[in-house]
């Protein structure tokens, strides 16, 4: 089964998953010689397939560097746990879990709203992993959809153009740096592999999200992309596309770091 799962990666998905992936890494420059990368598992569909095309670019790429691939335990009851690692068994990821009490304190701070809590904790837990690990870069698998809804989310929520970037230095953490390598992916893509090789991965399986029926702002997003893409099918690529072809000559301002700039500051007014 191991072997029919890895050349499905390579063959029967090699437009949709593999090129794209390899698109990523070449066009973002996410890995280099001799980078020592982790590779965060959840447990969930995108950062075991994320998982996967590591592996399957170490074995057929030109590029040499190393991987560890690490699972993050911050509360999971005993059965997702269990689940995990049957996965990790029959994908061959040869995973190093290490335990967190992030759930817990995450409720605590915040009963009502943790998921800010726990993405934060989360990566500074990953961030000292791989820092403990003389690792110099941590890959995550969000992908393109996570992106487009990213950059909608801060226009209707936070008032900002800003996407989810490919890559990016760590603030905290010197030397650190943090790549996405199926950034241009689409979900969908995702699951048809998932579903394709029979596949069952656990989906977050924290205490808050297991009771709640509406996900939020992000799944309204997510549906009103869906909703979009019935009368135009290139909505998601348009988004995406938005954000690397900005005319600053058309925009009433912009800042970078601490610094503002107005239209006004240079506009003609003769």
């Amino acid at each position: 089964m191991l072997t029919e799962i890895e050349r499905s990666i390579i063959k029967k998905y090699r437009k949709t998953i593999w090129a794209k992936f390899v698109k990523s890494i070449n066009d973002y420059e996410l890995i280099e010689p001799n980078d020592k990368i982790m590779i965060c598992i959840s447990g969930g569909k995108d950062s075991f397939l994320l998982a996967k095309l590591m592996q399957e670019i170490q074995k057929h790429g030109k590029l040499k560097f190393e991987c560890s691939f690490v699972v993050m335990d911050p509360g999971y009851k005993k059965e997702t746990l269990n689940k995990i690692q049957e996965n990790a068994k029959l994908l061959n990821i040869p995973i190093t879990i290490f335990e967190t009490n992030i759930f817990e304190v995450a409720n605590k701070l915040n009963k009502e709203h943790p998921c800010y809590m726990c993405a934060r904790m989360r990566r500074g837990y990953l961030y000292s992993k791989a820092e403990e690990l003389g690792c110099n870069k941590i890959a995550l698998g969000h992908h393109f959809d996570d992106v487009i809804e990213t950059t909608l989310l801060n226009m209707f929520y936070a008032s900002e153009i800003k996407t989810m970037m490919p890559k990016l230095h760590s603030d905290n953490f010197k030397n650190l740096e943090l790549i996405r390598p199926m950034y241009l992916i689409k979900e969908m893509d995702i699951i048809s592999w998932v579903n394709y090789n029979n596949l069952e991965f656990i989906n977050c399986a924290c205490s808050y999200t297991n009771t709640k029926t509406d996900l939020g702002k992000r799944k309204e997003i997510k549906e009103l992309i869906k909703n979009l893409r019935k009368n135009n099918k290139d909505i998601d690529y348009n988004i995406f596309k938005s954000m690397s072809n900005i005319n600053l000559d058309a925009i009433l301002g912009y800042h970078k770091s601490k610094e503002k700039y107005s239209f006004l500051d240079k506009y003609d007014k003769n």
